[in-house]
């Protein structure tokens, strides 16, 4: 996936790992694309190449906007943004945060 990212010219790719913090998947991709015909068209590619590899039921979000895009695909959950919807949410800021209890020290 993250060849498809970088071949679709896809922008600050951050892989985060959700192990033991949510059970929605295992990783979160969070990508820019520099505007919504290209978050649609990287969109595109990374639909089409899952279907490819045989995971065609990635469920998809957002496409007709294409201001944020969101594939999940089971154990990897997809967001394609345009910069400033990617700022404005930050998803790397709040999914890359130790869970409160980790936090806590006894």
């Amino acid at each position: 996936m993250l060849d498809t990212l970088d071949a679709g010219k896809a922008e600050n790719v951050a892989v985060i790992d959700l192990r033991g913090k949510t059970s929605i998947g295992d990783q979160m991709v969070v990508a820019s694309g520099r505007s919504q015909r290209h978050v649609g068209a990287v969109a595109d590619q990374i639909v089409r190449k899952l279907k490819e590899e045989g995971f065609g039921r990635a469920r998809i979000e957002g496409v007709p906007q294409c201001d944020w895009v969101l594939i999940d695909a089971g154990d990897v959950i997809v967001h394609i943004f345009r910069p400033e919807v990617r700022d404005f949410y930050n998803l790397e800021k709040m999914w890359s945060a130790d869970r409160p209890m980790e936090r806590l020290v006894i």
